[in-house]
């Protein structure tokens, strides 16, 4: 395989090749790489390495998110959510925004959830390991994070599955031959449902983030209607896929890895050591994007205003400049910097429950499950921002 006749935006790259090969590739040889415009698709940067990945996330100066963030909107020209969407919003607009998400995730809010993340994992787990086989994806790990974002947004459960099936089709796909159209529609589905959840949650307000943030003010305005559902659909996407496609990435490690498990099971290391390196081996959201507002050099290279530039967490969680055996699935590694929550102005505001929600699952499969095995082949995502598992068949051993 050469490296640079890969297409680093098409899906299927990273289905019909390890893409961890790739990024070894490109940290040795060409850690700033371009891609090169195919047909009417612009060209674009490609960083791989740690150190440039955090100093990106850090500067909101030469590069802005305003322009979209991940590939499939910085192709395509733009992000129509700029200024409204936190994720793709900069300077004081994007710190007031965040000031009032935060607030609307309160402490409060994230421990009684937290609660009910550890209840509804344990008897997920419990019943999965008495039934001694399930699909792990669709039995346990969809039905934790999904249940956890509805509840503090206030969706009722009549609605969850509905959601789940449109946010497993927003950024990625269980198809190879799905289209990019089918995305955008199941976007498009995402923020009318919660158009609706957000007038009638006016009408009628409840204790929940989504009348939370109908009551929140920025220099003394109310939130308009947009800016709302805009960000219910960044808060159920971002809440939904890192921690789900964590959860199932971490079974397939501990069926690949036995040893570790054993580690976990025996108590020989600590739920919370256990859950970081599970979010730095899976790294769910394989990239983020920017636009260069400035020209700059960098390591060499020539940014121009307009460039877009995107990093690759995916890679820069394997770097062996950062990390001692990075290829090395160790659940007592320490310290344990990575970046799979982003870095800077953008870090993820759902890290803490992120958190909660892998530490629930490890806790959980520790007292309830013997042994883990395979029960058939695992099905990949299509997908050039998510990396993962869409379907996963487990034999589960019950007791100790």
């Amino acid at each position: 395989m050469t490296v640079g006749a890969v297409d680093l935006a098409d899906p299927h790259t990273y289905s019909r090749h390890d893409p961890h090969a790739i990024w070894r590739r490109l940290r040795a040889d060409d850690p700033v790489h371009w891609q090169p415009a195919e047909g009417d698709r612009p060209g674009f940067w490609v960083l791989t390495r740690y150190a440039d990945v955090q100093a990106v996330f850090k500067d909101n100066r030469a590069f802005t998110s305003e322009r979209g963030n991940v590939l499939a909107t910085l192709l395509a020209g733009g992000d129509s959510a700029a200024g409204r969407m936190l994720a793709v919003t900069d300077g004081a607009r994007h710190r007031d925004l965040r000031y009032v998400m935060l607030k609307a995730l309160s402490p409060r809010a994230l421990d009684q959830v937290g609660d009910k993340v550890r209840a509804n994992t344990d008897r997920l787990v419990a019943a999965a390991a008495e039934r001694g086989r399930c699909d792990f994806a669709a039995d346990v790990a969809e039905r934790i994070p999904i249940t956890t974002i509805c509840d503090l947004l206030g969706v009722p459960a009549a609605d969850h599955e509905t959601l789940l099936r449109l946010t497993k089709s927003a950024l990625s796909s269980e198809r190879p031959d799905a289209q990019a159209l089918d995305e955008v529609a199941a976007r498009n589905e995402i923020l009318l449902y919660f158009a609706d959840l957000v007038d009638e949650r006016r009408a009628r307000p409840q204790d929940d983030v989504i009348t939370a943030l109908a009551q929140s003010r920025i220099d003394g305005r109310l939130l308009d209607e947009d800016d709302i559902v805009l960000n219910c659909y960044s808060l159920i996407i971002g809440g939904d896929e890192t921690s789900r496609l964590s959860m199932i990435g971490a079974l397939a490690a501990f069926i690949e890895h036995p040893g570790q498990w054993r580690r976990l099971k025996d108590g020989e290391v600590t739920v919370a050591a256990a859950a970081e390196e599970v979010l730095r081996w899976t790294s769910p959201a394989m990239h983020f994007g920017r636009t260069v507002l400035t020209e700059l050099d960098w390591a060499g290279h020539r940014f121009r205003a307009g460039d877009i530039v995107t990093v690759w967490i995916s890679s820069a969680n394997r770097d062996e400049r950062q990390f001692d055996d990075p290829d090395v699935f160790d659940l007592g590694r320490t310290p344990n910097r990575h970046l799979t929550f982003g870095f800077g102005p953008h870090f993820c505001l759902g890290a803490h429950l992120g958190r909660v929600e892998i530490a629930a699952l490890l806790d959980a499969l520790r007292r309830h499950v013997g042994g883990i095995g395979p029960d058939g082949e695992p099905q990949r995502l299509y997908s050039n921002v998510l990396a993962g598992y869409s379907r996963l068949p487990v034999v589960l051993a019950g007791g100790a």
